[in-house]
């Protein structure tokens, strides 16, 4: 689905003490580039704030003068975008994923004859979230502007000047946390603290591994980590880490050989699980009958 992203990182973060909010960590990566993995195949995406590293190439604009607040912000990214969709996203969301972000943009109705504004996220608690939303382009421009000419400026104005006039459809089906925004330190303690939950930590470990290393392919945990147990065990517990990388090795080769690396990783997982099972079995006292004496 084709959409541009804007993603709003110049506030004032106060109650955080004035703090580089975009900049702080959780699991090892920005905030901001926690939100910029999420919409990652956007066409365009405009990021509203103060230039800054980012993992991924996008487009600096500031609303004029800059701490306009987020209406100001938003007409600012606006103006960088020509999709007919859009997708406005603040910059403080550390659990925000690509399936909530997928789910907003297929929520915009093209297909009815009522068809909405956009659509916006309605978290666990029923409150709406204008900055985890995808507006259409055309009637947000219009709103924006005409609030623009009934007060004579954007600055200052609240977001819900404009999307108490945007016809939005909630959507609920979505990640309960997807919402979840670091506004003080308390926040973004609970965020480190959640990101190391049992269920959740192996994926938020491979995510972030992935993202710093500039790697997009499915990783099998299960079968690697399948893998990493039998070698340990068959083997010797160094052999653990060296054959998962010997692994990585081989799906490089096979990428770079234009193979699929995924199917790579499959392959050279039960080629190296069975081998380790068979050095085990090699590590297990002979049977006298089998060795042929007795």
């Amino acid at each position: 689905m084709s959409y541009d992203a804007i993603v709003l990182a110049g506030g004032a973060a106060r109650r955080l003490g004035g703090a580089d909010k975009p900049a702080l960590r959780v699991g090892g990566r920005a905030l901001l580039d926690r939100v910029l993995d999420a919409c990652v195949d956007a066409g365009t995406t405009v990021v509203v704030g103060g230039r800054r590293a980012t993992a991924r190439p996008v487009r600096w604009v500031r609303e004029d003068p800059p701490g306009g607040g987020p209406l100001a912000a938003l007409d600012a990214g606006l103006r960088a975008t020509t999709a007919p969709l859009v997708l406005v996203l603040s910059a403080d969301l550390p659990f925000l994923d690509r399936d909530t972000v997928r789910a907003l943009l297929a929520a915009d109705g093209r297909d009815r004859p009522d068809r909405p504004d956009g659509a916006l996220l309605r978290d666990p608690d029923g409150r709406d979230q204008p900055l985890v939303a995808a507006y259409r382009a055309e009637p947000l421009r219009r709103e924006i502007a005409l609030l623009a000419t009934e007060h004579g400026t954007l600055h200052g104005l609240p977001l819900r000047a404009l999307t108490a006039e945007l016809d939005l459809t909630p959507v609920t089906a979505a990640a309960p946390l997807a919402s979840f925004d670091c506004d003080t330190w308390e926040d973004l303690a609970a965020a480190r603290a959640r990101i190391r939950e049992h269920g959740t930590v192996l994926e938020q470990w491979i995510n972030a591994a992935k993202n710093e290393l500039g790697i997009d392919v499915d990783v099998d945990v299960s079968a690697l980590l399948d893998l990493a147990r039998d070698a340990a065990h068959g083997v010797a517990r160094p052999a653990a880490p060296l054959t998962t990388f010997l692994i990585g090795y081989a799906a490089a080769r096979a990428e770079a050989e234009g193979a699929d690396p995924a199917r790579a990783v499959t392959e050279a997982c039960r080629k190296t699980a069975a081998l380790a099972l068979h050095w085990g079995d090699e590590a297990q006292p002979a049977d006298p009958e089998e060795s042929g004496s007795g």
